[in-house]
């Protein structure tokens, strides 16, 4: 039986390039969105990529009864699902100093990109554990890098890195047959950094495909935080 995937964002980005080479993998793939017509546009090109899409499933990662509507569509329509990949989030003000930032977007920032994440993959372990599935978060480092530092994109990140290792540890200790594991694909060009490219930044294509070749290997990395391309520091 194929393994399906649920891919949080995958109309766009990151996600995208992740849900198109999955499906070449042999994954049948799962789309969350927000927007059903980008959602449609995306399965429509993914198609066309010779990708089995099942469906897609609206998700507001920001609204907590959205999450739980789309965590029991999820079970009722895809029982057999074996991954999910959380990958959408906001970037929050990536120009505001700390101690500038606005309280409201250290709030959005963290409800989106860790409550809403954790809302989600807490709702959804079950049905994984159950399939000895896996989770892969889409994420950064929690070390503070000199060059790049948004304070309320960066503290989500390290509160849903937090939650990796916290869950991977407890899941070793109660014989929960999942693997939950986070994945930095370095400076990629995407929209939510105003599709900035610069020296050392990769495309969704070649993150997309890096990501699913790491899902895919064969491999235990539970606990793990793999690094695909590594920040170079500057000289």
């Amino acid at each position: 039986m194929k393994q399906t995937a649920f891919i949080t964002g995958a109309n766009k980005g990151i996600g995208f390039g992740i849900a198109k080479h999955l499906g070449k993998k042999g994954y049948s793939i799962v789309l969350g969105a927000r927007n059903a017509e980008r959602a449609e546009q995306a399965i429509s090109t993914l198609k066309a990529e010779g990708v089995d899409v099942a469906g897609w499933v609206s998700i507001e990662l920001a609204d907590l009864d959205s999450i739980e509507k789309a965590a029991a569509a999820i079970s009722n329509d895809y029982p057999q699902l074996t991954l999910l990949v959380n990958n959408a989030g906001i970037p929050g003000n990536m120009a505001s100093m700390s101690y500038d930032t606005d309280m409201k977007d250290i709030k959005e920032t963290l409800d989106v990109n860790f409550i809403g994440t954790f809302a989600l993959t807490k709702a959804l372990v079950p049905l994984i554990a159950n399939n000895k599935g896996r989770i892969v978060n889409i994420t950064v480092p929690s070390e503070i890098s000199p060059y790049w530092h948004p304070l309320a994109y960066v503290a989500s990140k390290a509160a849903q890195n937090a939650m990796m290792g916290v869950m991977a540890i407890e899941f070793q200790q109660n014989n929960v047959p999942v693997e939950i594991f986070s994945v930095h694909p370095g400076p990629t060009t995407t929209d939510l950094n105003g599709n900035m490219s610069l020296p050392g930044f990769h495309d969704i294509d070649t993150v997309g495909q890096k990501t699913a070749e790491l899902i895919t290997d064969g491999k235990s990395h539970q606990g793990e935080f793999v690094e695909l391309y590594p920040i170079v520091k500057e000289d």
